[in-house]
């Protein structure tokens, strides 16, 4: 005979449909896992993006914040004609203590 006597052709068949499903499943399974993964990384990274935004803006206005203290200080300190630290001298303007001029 041909060696394959124990074989039957429907066992064959339904083996092979078996082996296709099971294939099918496991890339259906990782092609979700990758699925996810990408919209997990999308997501965090939107957030990093917000978060960033916000901790921005959050330092800009703690920074403003910082400004008014330091000119009200000033005013009650009586030295309101004095330019404030973040704005620059005039080139004609010469520094405290230089008796060049």
């Amino acid at each position: 005979m041909d060696g394959h006597d124990g074989d039957d052709p429907k066992q064959s068949t339904a083996d092979m449909t078996a082996f296709v499903q099971n294939l099918l499943q496991q890339m259906q399974s990782r092609f979700q896992t990758m699925s996810d993964s990408i919209i997990t990384k999308n997501i965090l990274t939107y957030s990093l993006v917000i978060l960033d935004r916000n901790a921005l803006d959050d330092m800009g206005g703690r920074i403003d914040e910082l400004e008014r203290s330091i000119n009200d200080l000033r005013a009650e300190m009586g030295v309101e004609g004095s330019p404030s630290p973040s704005t620059p001298k005039a080139k004609g303007e010469s520094k405290p203590g230089d008796d060049t001029a």
